[in-house]
């Protein structure tokens, strides 16, 4: 046995992190466990996470008023996150939302974005294709069009520059980080034993499975969760820093060509690690679901579908017909759904919790969804009653 902890997280991503963060501020014993990213994706045959990326896009405004707390919550820690750890992550540039324009505002995609600004009291902009041509003169909407800034708590956070300050911050908290990929837990003598791949023993009082679309292995909680995973593909045009002046201000955008279509999101270009500038775009015109873990590895490594690539070209041509289309890439990462439209953070035994499931919508609110998990480890429930669900958040199994 490798070591005994109180309370073990399992899975070091964007949700893990931060309730390893928010649990090691209330106590001592705390272990979150994960690997680092993987150096080369191809041939890499463990887990992998989605936060392997550069920009995601941030608001406030969300029609669902739990969603909303959720993301107004953690864009309200921003500030404190990045001040205490030394690394910024947030670049405040707004979000645009564009649709057709306004006829009903109940079935308008548009409209009900606005409707839930004003209940959210958030301060908007109105923007119609003049509006939208003055402000924003790099894209190309069609005549028609309607637009909803939100100027203000807005823009894009960088993933893996907040899973790395909420790890850095729970370490100097006293929290011990084990990168190391978990293969299974087991129950038994009043303690929770984790086995890694790396042929490692621990235990824990407690344990949280906070490990994404993986979470769905059966030998992490012992039973299949209900969580439908699907595979997404994201392409990435470079723009030389020369032409960077042309989109300065850029914000981070949703665009829905008809109020039924899911439409696309566009990052504004950001800084790679390989030191490329990349504008990034993402909408899968189909799903792709993932039924089992060797099923996501390999979607991983298989870097994404050329069919959604070649879709999301063809908007980019559309859209923002200054980038070149010649200098593109793509890659993989998976979305994960709960049968509720929330995430799952719920105990599924006395020792056991389980933290997952971001429905697409949990980057900008990873911090309060990790400071619930955190919650629910440490007392053994969600003691913040705030929240829409009458059932808190639960977990279902298959």
């Amino acid at each position: 046995m490798n070591g005994h902890f109180k309370f073990i997280i399992i899975g070091c991503g964007m949700m893990g992190a931060a309730a390893a963060r928010h649990l090691s501020l209330w106590t001592d014993g705390v272990a979150v466990i994960g690997p680092a990213e993987p150096a080369d994706t191809a041939s890499h045959t463990g887990v992998f996470a989605s936060h392997y990326d550069e920009a995601r896009i941030t608001r406030t405004i969300d029609p669902d008023a739990t969603w909303a707390r959720l993301a107004n919550r953690s864009i309200a820690r921003y500030g404190t996150i990045a001040a205490e750890s030394g690394i910024d992550f947030y670049a405040p540039v707004g979000c645009l939302v564009v649709g057709p324009q306004r006829h009903d505002d109940d079935l308008s995609y548009v409209g009900r974005v606005q409707k839930a600004a004003a209940a959210l009291a958030v301060a908007t902009e109105d923007m119609n294709d003049s509006g939208l041509v003055e402000a924003f003169p790099y894209f190309a909407f069609p005549r028609g069009s309607d637009g909803i800034f939100e100027r203000m708590n807005a823009g894009h956070i960088n993933p893996r520059r907040l899973v790395k300050a909420q790890t850095l911050l729970a370490e100097r908290q006293g929290a011990t980080v084990i990168r190391e990929t978990v293969t299974a837990t087991r129950e038994g003598a009043g303690l929770v034993t984790i086995t890694t791949a790396e042929g490692k023993t621990y235990t824990a009082d407690k344990v949280l499975v906070a490990a994404g679309g993986f979470s769905i292995a059966e030998r992490l909680l012992g039973a299949r969760l209900d969580l439908k995973v699907y595979g997404r593909t994201v392409s990435f045009f470079e723009i030389d820093e020369a032409q960077m002046a042309a989109f300065a201000g850029m914000p981070s955008l949703i665009w829905r060509w008809t109020d039924a279509a899911e439409g696309i999101y566009m990052l504004p270009p950001v800084r790679y690690p390989d030191g490329r500038f990349y504008l990034k775009i993402g909408g899968d015109p189909n799903n792709v679901e993932l039924r089992s873990e060797p099923e996501i590895r390999a979607w991983f490594r298989s870097g994404g579908r050329e069919s959604t690539h070649r879709h999301l070209a063809s908007v980019v041509a559309k859209l923002v017909p200054e980038v070149d289309l010649s200098r593109s890439s793509m890659a993989a990462c998976v979305t994960s759904f709960t049968p509720t439209g929330y995430p799952a953070i719920s105990m599924v035994s006395d020792r056991t919790g389980v933290l997952t499931g971001g429905c697409g919508a949990a980057a900008k609110s990873s911090d309060e969804i990790g400071r619930l998990g955190a919650e629910l480890l440490f007392h053994g429930r969600i003691e913040d009653d705030v929240y829409a669900p009458a059932n808190g958040f639960p977990a279902h199994f298959l």
